[in-house]
């Protein structure tokens, strides 16, 4: 269920995650708007990447197992953390289709560590474009494997991702925009072309996300909630 992405989804409507920096004020010198490098005299000197951001929604980023039947200090049973985040993108391949590889670990803690056993935590991996969009969304588990006596364990998890390059890639015209020169004097020479409604959309429509987290229950969630 998209019910269990906090800030991702309510009521089947999504909510946006931030996506863009805020606008500068332009003063006389070079500022970095994410994967956008301003300069007042030149216009965008470097365009940002196509490929999709990677991260991890708030609150989804680890999950507390509690003991069935239990409500004392001794109830929660294990604790899991996706940590370690790593993506690569193949934008250098000039290829339709960007695949971001996502490699992650999942290190879990175990209150008795009485006998070897094994956990599967479910995870998600969501696509999301302009913090509005669940473009696709899968998910799979990572099993983590105690040995007796064990408090500690560490899993490796993976995600793969495609999105269409021509999607996430700025239109022609606005990259125009972007990177034309500014020359005092001119009309819009002080105006930040980042601050522009058109642009701001075109951007927000070519920005994909990339999101790992755990596929929690209403229960789990509603405790990383409280916390």
């Amino acid at each position: 269920m998209f019910a269990k992405l906090p800030r991702l989804a309510r009521n089947g409507a999504l909510v946006s995650l931030p996506l863009m920096v805020s606008m500068l004020a332009l003063a006389g010198c070079s500022k970095n708007h994410g994967e956008l490098v301003v300069d007042d005299t030149v216009g965008v000197t470097a365009l940002r990447s196509p490929c999709p951001i990677v991260e991890i929604p708030e609150m989804t980023g680890d999950v507390t197992v509690m003991a069935p039947g239990r409500a004392d200090a001794r109830a929660i049973d294990t604790v899991a953390v996706i940590t370690n985040l790593r993506s690569h993108c193949n934008d250098v391949m000039r290829l339709p289709q960007l695949t971001t590889h996502v490699d992650f670990d999942v290190v879990a803690r175990r209150t008795d560590t009485h006998g070897a056993r094994h956990i599967d935590f479910p995870y998600f991996s969501v696509v999301q474009r302009a913090g509005t969009s669940i473009v696709a969304k899968h998910v799979a588990t990572v099993g983590v494997d105690f040995a007796d006596g064990q408090a500690r364990a560490v899993a490796h998890g993976t995600a793969t991702t495609l999105v269409s390059r021509d999607e996430a890639s700025l239109p022609a015209p606005i990259r125009a925009r972007l990177t034309r020169k500014r020359k005092a004097g001119d009309a819009d020479a002080a105006v930040d072309p980042l601050s522009l409604p058109e642009v701001k959309a075109a951007l927000a429509k070519a920005t994909f996300e990339v999101l790992i987290g755990f596929q929690l229950t209403d229960r789990q969630l509603a405790y990383n909630a409280t916390r």
